[in-house]
């Protein structure tokens, strides 16, 4: 397992993080032997850090991860998130520290390295949508995490780097968080680079450079698009994150994709995790498994390293044509 600079923190993570989310589900829908099972190869993998949430399962990955990690043995990083009610937003900080305890009890650990805001951050309050004001300003979430850091109750502070770009872009270019989940993959990569005009989705343009400037780690999320890119199997947990797309839309273009590119260079979901290692911008890969097989599938497609010039080339080609459409 190869490892890369977490930002600017000094952490060396190593390239894919394992993912306990909803949508691959393993430590959620699982039996605990496969639950064990499935840390116990992250880690002897080399995987150093493990991801989680208070939502990932009403809090069903926390509880799981606050036995399954001290029964490994090994201490890897490990980073929660937290969402907030946009419409009771009057004492921030105190509902942040409220949800990282209720965290920090069902993890049964007195701190976590990463705390991340969960919430969509946007030019206008509602729904899941904070603004940068409601982030940046006195008594928002920033200062909320700094309390929290002070106290010894996280290390690194994190956003969710989802919904309005500039707004979002705003937000990383403060320099008051360490890093931030982006969602980048092999259909949307437009955090990483500009996209031709035909291109069609939620345009995402200038995120990892802001990054990249202000020393802000990367992770990436996303990178199997809700499981679309790496398989044509359904579990119903197909989550839409972004506009501009749908599950038909994306289905289309992971087709073209696979396509373009063949067999020979692993399975689908290796492709798609070796697209996003192929980008040195990024800090780490956020991996979401279903079955024990798929850790094992991202072990191996870490070792074959990145996708190659020529098949980057054939990609460019797609984004030229919206994958066909034009």
């Amino acid at each position: 397992m190869k490892h890369r600079t977490f930002g600017r923190s000094g952490i060396k993570v190593s390239e894919i993080i394992f993912g306990a989310g909803a949508v691959g589900g393993i430590i959620i829908h699982k039996d605990d032997a496969t639950k064990r099972e499935a840390i116990r190869r992250a880690l002897a993998g080399g995987i150093n850090w493990i991801d989680t949430a208070a939502q990932y399962g009403n809090g069903k990955s926390e509880e799981a991860l606050g036995w399954l990690i001290p029964e490994s043995g090994k201490t890897p990083y490990l980073s929660t998130k937290f969402s907030l009610d946009v419409e009771n937003l009057k004492d921030i900080p105190a509902q942040i520290e409220e949800r990282l305890r209720a965290s920090l009890a069902r993890l049964k650990r007195t701190s976590v390295d990463l705390l991340q805001l969960h919430n969509r951050i946007g030019s206008k309050p509602g729904g899941r949508v904070m603004t940068v004001e409601q982030v940046l300003g006195r008594n928002g979430v920033a200062d909320g995490l700094d309390r929290l850091r002070e106290k010894g109750l996280i290390r690194h502070m994190g956003i969710t780097a989802i919904g309005e770009t500039a707004s979002v872009c705003e937000v990383i270019r403060s320099g008051r968080f360490d890093s931030a989940q982006v969602y980048y993959n092999l259909l949307n990569p437009s955090a990483g680079r500009s996209m031709p005009k035909a291109w069609t989705g939620h345009d995402f343009t200038g995120v990892i450079e802001a990054c990249r400037e202000h020393g802000v780690a990367v992770l990436a999320i996303r990178i199997f698009a809700a499981g679309i890119i790496a398989s044509d199997e359904r579990t119903g947990r197909e989550s839409i994150l972004t506009s501009d797309t749908s599950v038909t839309e994306e289905e289309r273009k992971a087709k073209a994709v696979c396509d373009a590119i063949g067999s020979g260079h692993g399975t689908r979901a290796q492709v798609a995790l070796r697209f996003v290692l192929s980008n040195p911008n990024v800090s780490c890969a956020v991996i979401g498994s279903a079955e024990l097989h798929h850790i094992d599938e991202a072990l191996q497609a870490a070792g074959m390293g990145p996708l190659p010039p020529p098949v980057l080339v054939r990609l460019d080609a797609l984004y030229e044509s919206d994958f066909g459409r034009v």
